[in-house]
């Protein structure tokens, strides 16, 4: 983890925001995804949808989804957890093509050495060769004391994680109580614009800290689609910082930014929203890398 070493591409801010708008369009381009009911309208499976992309193996960085048993109040069974992912767990929501979509933009918006996304446990020892864990429904999540510890371990050791899709105080609550068990004492803190984690490569500005969408959210409306938010959820994002102030965590609260990599194929998901998306998950990524 260490000597993991980030090459950022060398444009303008302005410049790479074209490229990201692009990227996203080439994705949507790819078919449309339609004639289903998964996830919200029209979005399910169709014949267009192609196998998943070659990627390297033997890389620099990996998106890592970070598995976890589910608690026994909010178990999931064997089932599909996206329009081609079928697992067991909310660990997997949006797996595959989350994992995909998103690694698949680092590769085209900068230069680091983006491989084969994968999903591990923190009782695996090979989590700490990686910098970065996506999870997400983490108020679903029952981790062991072992894995409490290893998180712990990861995160003390210069991992950075990222939490993911979900809303409401008691979720909330779960999730923080967790958080406590993982990093006694370190408070969970609005992310203030002036972050770093806000600049490192695109500029997050008070108007993105807005809602992004999950499927289930979309509606159509006379103008085509229109975006349905929960009542009383207002989106956050939050992060822990460890005694050098160094990010760890970073929590998105009351949005799905899973949902819209997953669908950054998609024409009838918000382009917009995806590239917000891409955003936030690129500047998490190299902060990882660079801090």
């Amino acid at each position: 983890m260490d000597g993991a070493v980030i090459r950022l591409i060398q444009h303008p801010v302005r410049v790479v925001a074209v490229l990201l708008a692009a990227a996203v369009a080439l994705l949507a381009q790819r078919g449309f995804r339609g004639g289903g009911g998964f996830g919200g309208f029209g979005f399910g499976p169709s014949e267009d949808d192609g196998p998943s992309p070659n990627f390297k193996t033997d890389t620099e960085f990996h998106f890592i989804r970070g598995e976890y048993t589910d608690s026994p109040n909010y178990r999931r069974g064997f089932g599909n957890v996206s329009r081609r992912g079928r697992a067991n767990g909310w660990w997997a929501q949006d797996w595959p093509d989350a994992d995909e979509h998103f690694t698949q933009g680092v590769l085209r918006l900068t230069r680091i050495d983006a491989g084969d996304p994968r999903h591990l446990g923190f009782s695996d020892e090979k989590i700490f060769d990686n910098p970065w864990v996506y999870m997400t429904q983490t108020a679903y999540w029952s981790l062991t004391e072992k894995e409490i510890s290893r998180m712990h371990e990861f995160l003390e050791r210069g991992g950075f994680l990222v939490t993911d899709d979900f809303w409401g105080p008691y979720e909330w609550e779960v999730f923080q109580e967790t958080m406590q068990r993982v990093l006694p004492n370190h408070a969970i803190t609005d992310i203030a614009l002036g972050d770093s984690v806000m600049h490192v490569l695109y500029n997050i500005e008070e108007k993105d800290l807005t809602y992004i969408p999950g499927t289930r959210h979309l509606r159509r409306g006379p103008g085509g689609q229109m975006v349905v938010q929960q009542q009383g959820n207002s989106p956050a994002w939050r992060a822990i910082y460890d005694d050098k102030q160094h990010m760890v965590v970073a929590i998105n609260f009351n949005t799905d930014v899973g949902d819209a990599w997953e669908y950054a194929d998609s024409p009838l998901y918000p382009e917009a929203m995806t590239t917000l998306a891409y955003r936030y998950g690129i500047n998490y990524v190299i902060y990882a890398m660079t801090h």
